[in-house]
């Protein structure tokens, strides 16, 4: 399918009250409404084994989470949030919906409006889908990237902000290294729109020139190819799976020979602030592109991400259907 492209100005997320009705990425969002969301999300943490967060804010909306390519994380932590927020919820798996014997994205949507729908959270492999289902729902409709091809995953970049707000209390001081697979990375690109919204201090872009974006993306972030130089002395590293999904078979680094060069292990570990935090959008690679003495130790804070990710995802199903039942109220 051939999707329109639009440009940025046609991607309306917030609604003529300035509410956010959509969110397809975090670009230009303004930072007031990121931290509402943050400030919300944390609202929502509870201790492990404690009882999570629940409430009925939800309750008589419809989720519907549509995901064309594999998660776990993601989808499953939309569920729960959906569901702890007093959702119906339907999960839907694209191979195995009718868009499989040809139906288009559209007929499938309006398919699911006629179902009395009112979120659709969509992971979709090829660019622009998102945006362009946003523009087709009916007003009452909000629409919810799970993960856009490599070009945005907005409530990653939003859990990964909060992690770094719990672990360091701010961000103006702080110096983030983005390390791997940055050319193929929707998380780094959602998490970089996040961390600039809210005034980070320093992001680095650490990659094997394979595998950096071209120059006119992550403006203003310095471009290493050295680890050891791009994670020297940094707060924070953010480190990132191969994307193989989105490479030729014949691009794909070997993965002994990216861990020598890549791979993140004590001795390296070393050359950041002692109390440098370790972060990874999952699913990890392990001994390809992180040591597994790192992503359970100390300074690891990857399980941390995944709580978060629950609810960072009800702060944003709250925000998103706020209009829709103010006028179910209103009714």
């Amino acid at each position: 399918m051939k999707v329109p492209q639009p440009n940025a100005a046609m991607l309306q997320q917030l609604d003529a009250d300035g509410r956010l009705q959509h969110l397809i990425n975090l670009e230009g969002l303004p930072r007031a409404l990121i931290e509402r969301l943050l400030n919300r999300a944390q609202q929502f943490i509870r201790p492990l084994g404690a009882p999570p967060a629940r409430s009925s804010a939800l309750a008589g909306v419809t989720v519907a989470n549509l995901f064309g390519e594999p998660s776990t994380r993601t989808r499953g932590s939309f569920e729960l949030a959906a569901r702890r927020l007093g959702a119906d919820v339907i999960n839907l798996e694209v191979h195995l919906s009718s868009r499989s014997k040809g139906e288009t994205i559209l007929d499938t949507v309006y398919t699911l409006q006629s179902m009395q729908i009112d979120v659709l959270v969509m992971r979709e492999a090829e660019s622009g889908v998102p945006g362009y289902v946003a523009r087709h729902v009916a007003p009452h409709v909000s629409v919810l990237s799970a993960g856009e091809s490599h070009l945005s995953h907005p409530t990653q970049g939003l859990l990964d902000a909060l992690t770094i707000r719990q672990c360091k209390g701010g961000f103006q001081k702080l110096s983030v290294a983005i390390v791997g697979d940055v050319a193929h990375s929707r998380v780094a690109r959602s998490t970089f729109q996040a961390l600039n919204a809210l005034g980070v201090g320093a992001v680095r872009i650490v990659a094997p020139p394979a595998l950096m974006p071209g120059p006119e993306e992550f403006s203003g972030c310095e471009r290493l190819h050295s680890l050891e130089q791009g994670i020297r002395g940094v707060d924070v590293i953010m480190m990132l799976r191969i994307q193989k999904e989105r490479m030729s078979e014949s691009t794909v680094p070997v993965g002994a020979n990216y861990f020598r060069e890549f791979g993140l292990t004590y001795e390296r570990l070393r050359l950041a602030k002692p109390d440098a935090i370790v972060m990874h959008p999952g699913p990890m690679n392990r001994g390809v592109e992180i040591d597994s003495e790192i992503a359970d130790g100390p300074q690891s804070v990857i399980q941390q991400q995944v709580t978060n990710g629950v609810a960072v995802r009800m702060a944003v199903l709250e925000a998103v259907t706020e209009g829709l039942r103010r006028d179910w109220n209103r009714a």
